[in-house]
């Protein structure tokens, strides 16, 4: 066989000899990671609905029409309010189109829509054609889950001048974390907003509406805009607060060493405290986006961008306790590794002091354990007694040098 056959050969075997090897490294490697996932506590989270890659971007009201209707309940709320009137007027809306074609109560102010649901898109469609909402709005509403941020939309022919909003709003849950997407609207003198499912954290606000010489009453839609953004904002605290028990309550667990699911726990906080701040954090753009932005002046009011400065304020203060949360799981993770640690040389150093006793003791009765016919000290009448003084003696001996050098 000539010499580049023997070469060829050779590189053809070792070449097969390391794809095994790595096939069997990445299989060991795969193993614990899957361990690793596979019980890591679940923390719900929200699908991602995207678009077909390279279609046509925005929802146009021909594509509303043709969308699919879920099978959940869809609910309309209405809120008309001005400062003259005693109470403001709140309606449920079972035919949507028929009220969209009347006028409103005259006095009208502010006009808030909140739908509560969005699998019937021919509702949304009706509230896109009566109030000319841009395509891209429509299309974030229904794009699940969107970055939290603000869109100007100027006039145009077919297009009503509106500001677009996408906030999370974060609850609790069976004392889990959640969050729904809002996307709202606001216009000169109407508010829309678009919610997931309904229920939400705006009965305060509510009230507000029904109470007579409110300050929200007295003032214009983009104030409540502001109103719904700090009941949003300023609802992170309780879960914060929840937060922080839940810690207090690991941090003795982890010292009494009650829990061995305790790990578990602190990984499931770790990862809503990012479910928080990953929702939190944007926020903090938009708000300033909105005191500041020229392009926000015609539909913010200065009153409202006043308030704004309270909210962007309770922001950075959520996003700062957030991070110290964060850094408080991972330092009781890393307190829980210790206590196990020193558990564990607890446990060492037991067995480690009574190996150390037994290795002489062991080699006595194993020197006059053996078969051998002359051992002088074998047949000595007190050898048995002179045995077990020689053990205790060396047995309390290694406990006082043990004392001395401070190791019990």
């Amino acid at each position: 066989m000539s010499t580049q056959k023997v070469i060829g050969k050779t590189l053809n075997q070792a070449k097969d000899m390391a794809g095994h090897v790595a096939g069997q490294a990445l299989n060991l490697a795969s193993k614990p990671l899957h361990f690793a996932w596979k019980h890591l506590p679940h923390v719900p989270l929200i699908s991602v609905t995207r678009a077909r890659p390279g279609s046509s971007p925005g929802l146009d009201l021909d594509d509303l029409q043709n969308m699919p209707v879920g099978d959940e309940k869809v609910s309309i709320h209405c809120i008309d309010y001005c400062p003259d009137w005693i109470k403001s007027r709140e309606i449920e809306l079972d035919e949507l189109e028929s009220f969209l074609s009347g006028s409103r109560p005259e006095g009208t102010q502010v006009r808030w829509i909140n739908v509560d649901g969005l699998s019937n898109p021919k509702i949304v469609k009706e509230l896109a054609s009566k109030y000319k909402l841009h395509p891209l709005a429509i299309e974030d509403v229904f794009h699940i889950p969107q970055r939290p941020k603000v869109e100007i939309y100027p006039q145009t022919t077919d297009i009503s001048a509106r500001m677009f909003l996408v906030m999370q709003m974060i609850y609790l849950l069976d004392d889990q974390v959640h969050c729904e997407q809002v996307s709202l609207f606001l216009g000169h003198n109407t508010v829309l907003t678009f919610q997931q499912k309904p229920g939400d954290i705006w009965d305060p606000i509510r009230q507000r509406i029904d109470t007579e010489g409110s300050r929200l009453r007295n003032q214009d839609s983009s104030f409540l805009v502001y109103a719904l953004l700090d009941a949003v904002i300023d609802h992170c605290f309780p879960i914060l607060e929840h937060f922080s028990q839940r810690l207090e309550d690991l941090e003795l667990k982890i010292l009494e060493e009650k829990d061995r699911d305790v790990i578990k726990k602190i990984y499931r906080i770790k990862r809503e405290l990012i479910m928080v701040n990953r929702h939190i954090w944007p926020m903090r753009e938009v708000l300033r986006q909105l005191q500041h932005d020229e392009v926000t002046s015609e539909l913010m009011s200065d009153m409202s961008r006043t308030y704004l400065r309270d909210v962007y304020d309770h922001a950075v203060q959520i996003i700062e306790i957030v991070e110290t949360y964060r850094d408080l799981a991972s330092g009781l993770a890393d307190m829980h590794m210790t206590v196990v640690s020193n558990r564990m040389n607890e446990v060492m150093k037991v067995l480690t002091i009574f190996a150390s006793i037994f290795i002489p003791i062991t080699f006595i009765a194993g020197v006059y354990g053996m078969n051998f016919d002359h051992i002088p000290e074998l047949h000595y009448k007190y050898g048995y007694y002179i045995f077990w003084a020689v053990i205790l003696t060396v047995t309390v001996g290694m406990l006082g040098l043990f004392k001395i050098k401070k190791w019990l």
